[in-house]
């Protein structure tokens, strides 16, 4: 099996693996969102709270991505340091219609931005500003405002509006992530 493994590698046939953090606040969207991203067949109905973390796949055109969907309660945010060494990207999610706990997700991500096994890795970063439906969401922009985005000044990071439950947004921000995956590689 080796060698048709190598020979798919080498034609382009085999997908680079991609192991992905799926960080935000509880109740943000995370596990919608990498729901939406799998396929139609493989999607669940019923989104339950996430304790602990789960290991999800999905794949696009070129990656083939193992997402680490990781619990934002209070209580579990202290694991997500534990795969901060292993991650290739990070997808970071963010209830757009909560502003009062986008204090709280703002400490979280400065926390993550200067974490030793963080701080000097130039890893791309995808925010999805998520819940845009909602009708007091802030827009894109205004999170990028509150969370202090502009000061990220050494690793690529990108915004997008997302509305997870019919999957506006998604594709952009994955398409982007992608693109910066595969741009590290060459």
């Amino acid at each position: 099996m080796g060698l048709f493994d190598k020979l798919a590698g080498w034609l382009g046939l085999k997908k680079k693996e991609v192991h992905v953090l799926c960080l935000g606040l509880d109740n943000s969207g995370k596990t919608t969102i990498i729901n939406k991203l799998k396929p139609s067949n493989a999607q669940t109905q019923d989104i339950v709270p996430t304790i602990g973390f789960s290991v999800e796949k999905f794949k696009t055109s070129s990656l083939s991505f193992t997402v680490f969907d990781m619990s934002g309660q209070g209580r579990y945010r202290n694991l997500w340091e534990h795969y901060y060494k292993d991650c290739q990207a990070i997808i970071f999610v963010i209830d757009s219609n909560d502003t009062l706990r986008m204090v709280v997700a703002k400490e979280e991500l400065d926390t993550l931005m200067n974490h030793p096994d963080l701080k000097h890795r130039r890893i791309p970063i995808l925010f999805f500003a998520n819940k845009m439906d909602l009708r007091f969401a802030v827009s894109s922009v205004k999170v990028s405002q509150l969370l202090a985005l502009e000061n990220i000044k050494d690793k690529p990071w990108h915004i997008c509006a997302s509305d997870a439950l019919k999957g506006e947004g998604l594709q952009e921000g994955v398409d982007w992530l992608q693109d910066q995956i595969q741009a590290m590689k060459t």
